[in-house]
């Protein structure tokens, strides 16, 4: 039987690309350095008539070696090599998926493309990766809103990149937290007070950017202790981000700027 540990390793390899009975024989084998079917077969829940199809899998991925005695001898190769060969095997799917996607693109008709629509994302890790991508996108103008619980450094940075070619508004209710001060020290993002804290009662944060996006996050139970989740909507070039970015321009950029 497996452990959490070597449960959750086995779960892995899978999304990897592995199947589980390859996932569970290689996670076997690193643990027994060198073995046969029966020694793997004894060491996890992979039966021994899977084994061996397993193996050769694993052999011909370049993640185990094979040693043609009686009975035959299974290793798995070295970790570091085994990183470096998964990670190509899942590059090279990963380029071949997206080649294929992008040429579906480029024949498709977008002519809907922007359509009327809110848009979901959930999740801190999702939402956090919707803002870098539409302030990487941006022409003219971001002003984002939040408190330093959600800004995480990989956000900070696409910020303060972006600050050196348009410009950039950070908004906080406490301007002067250090930990919002040290992450963008020494950068072209202008520091603005927000009228109202936007983290208090499961507000998240607030992102405009050129006048025609908008995105708004709202903070929900824990997803791990200690962190709240995390859904935003979003919407561009709509009526419904055209309104949102009016109520914000006429309730929220009016105070700022009477505060600077």
């Amino acid at each position: 039987m497996t452990d959490d540990g070597e449960a959750e390793a086995v779960e892995a390899l899978q999304r990897l690309g592995l199947s589980k009975y390859e996932a569970g024989v290689f996670v076997a084998l690193e643990r027994l350095g060198t073995g046969t079917a029966r020694d793997v077969d004894r060491m996890t829940d992979v039966p021994r008539s899977q084994v061996y199809g397993a193996a050769e899998n694993l052999e011909e991925r370049g993640l185990v070696e094979v040693q043609q005695s009686n009975p035959i001898q299974y290793r798995a190769v070295p970790l570091e090599e085994a990183r470096e060969t998964l990670a190509e095997r899942f590059e090279r799917e990963q380029d071949r998926a997206f080649d294929y996607l992008e040429r579906a693109r480029d024949g498709a008709d977008h002519k809907d493309e922007h359509q009327e629509g809110v848009w979901t994302v959930h999740g801190r890790d999702n939402v956090s990766s919707r803002i870098r991508q539409i302030v990487a996108d941006a022409e003219q103008s971001v002003l984002y809103a939040g408190g330093t619980e959600l800004l995480d450094e990989e956000v900070a940075a696409t910020l303060r990149e972006r600050a050196d070619e348009i410009g950039v508004w950070v908004c906080s209710a406490t301007v002067d937290d250090p930990e919002l001060v040290e992450a963008f020290a020494d950068s072209a993002v202008t520091l603005a007070p927000f009228p109202d804290d936007p983290t208090a009662d499961g507000a998240g944060r607030l992102l405009a950017v050129d006048g025609h996006t908008v995105l708004l996050s709202v903070l929900g139970g824990e997803e791990l202790p200690g962190i709240r989740t995390e859904t935003a909507i979003w919407s561009a070039d709509t009526g419904i981000a055209t309104v949102l970015l009016e109520l914000l321009r006429s309730h929220v950029v009016d105070d700022i700027e009477a505060e600077l």
